[in-house]
């Protein structure tokens, strides 16, 4: 297994990236969250017990592995204690375990008022956030009056920079939104009392990070939502405000692009997203209907329901060229198996999608282990998306537990 390992949405997220990662760190020491918030939700099965975890990485589940937030993430200290509780009520402790960068902006109260507030002017135009202050934080912080995670050991200069982001923010609330406003006090002192609780977490991750490749460590680096959300990148504006691609790694934990060894895309076998935006092979059909139902296609985080459609090999060639995938892992494959046929998008021919059919497999493959006992069609399936991404297949995930995957490439055996 390489040293240092980048697991990516490839999609417009929600690809099953939790339960690989979760399978990969059984071998590694760190997983590192570079980008996002508690926009992101990552579903994990183990013995039948599902976890959703929002902030915390995924590798939490494995006692033996540390868990780093990245500076890229915008953190919402609320969020991350309800889930830190979750966890220990599950037996859970992750004390020994979660590293916070000191420089992870906030997601203050503000944050969220203003992304609700926004959603309801746009009315049908909205962009389908999920009106938990992400955007709104990421702005703060490309504006430079952002708070930090780290500006809460100082409490005259926190109180100052909480008063100068209030009077800007209040200002609009008040008289574009007509909506209530934000005490710089309260704000100030809630945010230093739970500095008490997090200040045990907080280390340099980029030197964390560097001194664990020079102990030969292994690193998986975990991506939240996919490639066609990437604010640079996805189907703008309907995207998300981070950069959820490759280079959203070494600006989100600080650690050199020299350093990484493989990069692994994981696709789902057809294609999701949630929320507004282009959705070129999207089923409004019996077909979508299934799609939804068999893969539970519901947001871990929001609840709401995900629009389905075929696979779109298409905008998963995009993804490639940006990312430059070394690998991927196809996910989700069991929900096709009730299908008599199947289509993949391997073309766009006057904005409409252009397909190709396959025959479906009709049984059940979940818990199958080796490729060759996949169905013939299955495998005609798989090896058509493998061909026209030019890119190897190296693991199959077949149903939703830890152990239901197909290993294709040894390094992951």
């Amino acid at each position: 297994m390489n040293n240092s390992i980048a697991i990516l949405g490839a999609q417009w997220g929600d690809e099953g990236k939790g339960k690989i990662v979760d399978l990969l760190t059984e071998k590694c020491d760190i997983v590192v969250r570079f980008q996002g918030g508690h926009n992101a939700g990552h579903t994990l099965v183990v013995d039948g017990k599902t976890t959703v975890l929002h902030l915390i990485p995924s590798g939490i589940l494995h006692n033996n592995v540390k868990c780093i937030i990245g500076n890229g993430v915008v953190l919402s200290l609320d969020a991350l204690s309800e889930e830190i509780e979750i966890l220990k009520e599950n037996n859970i402790d992750v004390n020994n375990q979660l590293i916070i960068s000191n420089g992870c902006p906030l997601i203050l109260p503000v944050h969220i008022a203003l992304d609700k507030a926004r959603e309801v002017k746009k009315g049908k135009a909205k962009i389908g956030t999920t009106g938990r202050g992400i955007g709104p934080a990421y702005e703060d912080k490309i504006s430079r009056r952002g708070i930090r995670l780290g500006d809460l050991s100082n409490d005259r200069e926190l109180f100052n920079k909480i008063e100068e982001l209030l009077d800007y923010h209040n200002y609009i609330l008040k008289n574009y939104y007509n909506s209530e406003t934000f005490d710089p006090e309260k704000m100030c002192e809630k945010l230093i009392s739970q500095y008490d609780f997090y200040k045990g977490y907080i280390a340099d991750v980029p030197e964390y990070i560097e001194n664990a490749f020079k102990d030969n460590k292994r690193i998986v680096f975990e991506g939240a939502q996919g490639t066609l959300l990437d604010i640079d990148h996805g189907t703008y504006p309907f995207v998300t405000s981070s950069n959820t691609t490759v280079g959203g790694i070494f600006t989100g934990s600080g650690v050199s692009p020299k350093k990484l060894d493989y990069i692994l895309a994981i696709v789902k076998a057809y294609t999701t997203r949630v929320g507004s935006g282009p959705f070129m092979t999207e089923l409004f059909d019996e077909n979508g209907k299934i799609l939804s139902e068999r893969g539970h296609e519901f947001g871990a985080t929001t609840g709401r329901e995900r629009r389905c459609g075929w696979l779109d090999l298409v905008a998963l060639k995009r993804s490639i060229i940006i990312n430059g995938f070394t690998g991927i892992c196809l996910t989700k494959l069991d929900v096709l198996d009730t299908f008599k046929k199947i289509k993949i998008c391997t073309e766009y021919k006057d904005d409409k999608p252009i397909y190709e059919d396959f025959e479906g497999w009709n049984e059940s493959i979940e818990g199958i282990n080796k490729f060759s006992d996949l169905p013939k069609n299955a495998q005609i399936y798989i090896k058509k998306i493998q061909d026209y991404l030019n890119v190897p297949i190296d693991i199959i995930s077949n149903g939703p537990g830890r152990n239901e995957n197909i290993i294709l490439n040894k390094k992951f055996s």
